[in-house]
């Protein structure tokens, strides 16, 4: 922000900031992108003539979302030539929530769900937020991609099916979600594969990105003797060198995985009916420079 900017045009940018970061950060998964989105947008406010317009939010939810659109195309292209899979850059608490935070994670957003959206195109991807995510109407869409209410119903039609197929049926409470995450972190220190697999769904998942920059599987994992054997193997290898630590990943309960006392990995889990359906484990480098590097 410049110097030259008006006390009333910060505001209005700074009360709406936390909206358009979250715009942003769900459009393309990590915050570099979503803040050079954001700040993008700030230039073009502030360049604009403000006289002229009747809603700034709209103004600028508009823009945001454009601006990502097209960063999410050009990001796509490199994410087709990523070693192994791509997953969104996490954003880890550890300690109590701020304002800011609470405001960046007041809607769903967790690595489960924007895992599901790297499957939409970049204009599915933005319509589906506005509508589900953000409670925009349909002629504000349209508004916003240049399309008609009836192409803006189908994409979200699209998306929404899409989404479905791959969501839990219900919500966990996120106490019910902690509280099977400590057992499950209690049972990974020790290594015992016959209590996390206990935990884990039949069918679970496990999703790792290490981009290239370290060790990481190239293929989904499945199974629960499989997934169990992952860190059943990780402590035999590195015994008492292991250490978790809970925290916040994308709102929902997760894990900090630290070996010989440096950051290993950032883990979200989904759990479905009392069990661990999916993980997903973030290793890449350079999506964890936000959280403590030692423990």
């Amino acid at each position: 922000m410049t110097d030259t900017a008006s006390p009333a045009e910060l505001a209005t940018f700074a009360a709406l900031r936390p909206r358009l970061f979250s715009i942003a950060y769900r459009m393309l998964g990590t915050r570099a992108d979503a803040e050079d989105v954001v700040q993008d947008a700030w230039l073009r406010w502030h360049g604009s003539d403000q006289q002229a317009v009747q809603s700034a939010e709209a103004w600028l939810v508009t823009v945001t979302t454009r601006l990502a659109i097209d960063r999410l195309r050009a990001r796509m292209a490199e994410r087709e030539s990523y070693v192994g899979w791509w997953l969104p850059e996490p954003i880890v608490e550890l300690e109590e929530q701020t304002p800011e935070s609470s405001a960046e994670l007041a809607s769903e957003v967790s690595m489960a769900f924007l895992w599901v959206l790297e499957r939409l195109s970049p204009e599915e991807r933005a319509a589906f937020l506005m509508r589900q995510v953000f409670e925009h109407d349909y002629a504000d869409i349209a508004g916003m991609l240049g399309k008609s209410e009836s192409a803006c119903r189908q994409m979200v039609h699209r998306a929404q099916e899409r989404v479905q197929q791959q969501k839990p049926r219900f919500e966990v409470p996120k106490e019910q979600h902690r509280e099977l995450l400590v057992r499950f972190m209690e049972a990974a220190k020790v290594g015992d594969r016959a209590a996390m697999k206990a935990m884990m769904d039949g069918d679970v998942q496990l999703v790792a990105d290490g981009g290239g920059k370290v060790n990481s599987f190239l293929h989904i994992l499945h199974g629960a003797g499989r997934v169990a054997g992952v860190y059943w193997s990780l402590e035999h290898q590195n015994p008492n060198r292991v250490a978790y630590r809970q925290a916040r990943v994308n709102g929902v309960p997760g894990l900090v995985r630290y070996v010989d006392g440096k950051l290993e990995s950032a883990q979200s889990f989904q759990v479905e009916d009392g069990r661990i359906t999916a993980i997903f484990i973030v290793r890449n480098p350079d999506k964890l420079t936000g959280v403590p590097q030692f423990i």
